[in-house]
């Protein structure tokens, strides 16, 4: 077994000797002593032996009665995350990738995050003038048409809440921007819980309400793609 390099005098930052610990553990690996993650660290056995209580309490390890380590749950929740990301991605993209050629627009979905929204997937516009999207930037929820779509059907209520719920969509002119505009529906999951918001984003001088049709029918692709009903389903929650 390679050792896991951290640096020469085991002096590199916490969160890199917390990783290099994770990161010992091979495939053929059960479970591993603190002599043996110390020796494929480069870490001091003390350094190892806080580090690994440290991970031991948040899930990550699990100490065995013959004093071995072992992977713990938590490692595991986060794997069912990134393959449901994988997953929701493969769906994705392809509407995506439509709507774009439909429309030579913007199109998005946009999940909700801790009081705001994201796109965490997206597909730019061929278009010179267009939304230009930043990794990971924060949008608000009480503007835009996929704020809008978020917070009516994840029970948020708020402004037109009713009225997006009963149409089925949302429709921003300027409402986040000026010079922005968007039509949003949104994507639910076999449980009926609701994943995101299908968005089309355009200048508004190139809004059109004509393709709220065209949105609708592909968040209900989508849907239906992830294993919900393509009408009439019950609907829960928004998922962290």
């Amino acid at each position: 077994m390679p050792r896991i390099p951290v640096s020469a005098t085991g002096g590199s930052s916490t969160a890199d000797r917390v990783l290099a610990l994770l990161s010992a553990f091979q495939a053929e690996d059960a479970e591993l002593s603190l002599a043996e993650l110390a020796t494929r660290t480069g870490l001091y056995k003390s350094t190892a032996l806080r580090l690994l209580h440290s991970l031991e309490g948040k899930g990550f390890l699990i100490r065995t009665v013959q004093a071995t380590y072992r992977i713990g749950p938590e490692v595991a929740r986060l794997q069912g995350i990134h393959e449901a990301a994988d997953g929701l991605q493969a769906a994705v993209m392809p509407v995506l990738r439509d709507l774009v050629a439909l429309t030579r627009e913007t199109a998005a979905l946009h999940v909700r995050r801790e009081g705001h929204r994201v796109r965490q997937f997206w597909i730019d516009s061929p278009q010179p003038l267009r939304e230009h999207v930043t990794l990971g930037e924060e949008l608000p929820l009480d503007r835009g048409a996929g704020g809008l779509v978020l917070r009516a059907f994840s029970g948020a209520g708020g402004k037109n809440a009713e009225q997006v719920r009963g149409q089925g969509y949302a429709t921003s002119v300027g409402g986040r921007l000026p010079e922005l505009s968007g039509i949003s529906a949104p994507v639910f999951n076999a449980r009926g819980e609701l994943v995101g918001a299908l968005t089309l984003t355009m200048p508004t001088h190139r809004w059109r309400l004509s393709w709220k049709s065209i949105v609708v029918a592909k968040a209900s692709e989508l849907t239906q793609a992830l294993g919900g009903a393509k009408t009439g389903a019950k609907r829960k929650k928004v998922l962290p």
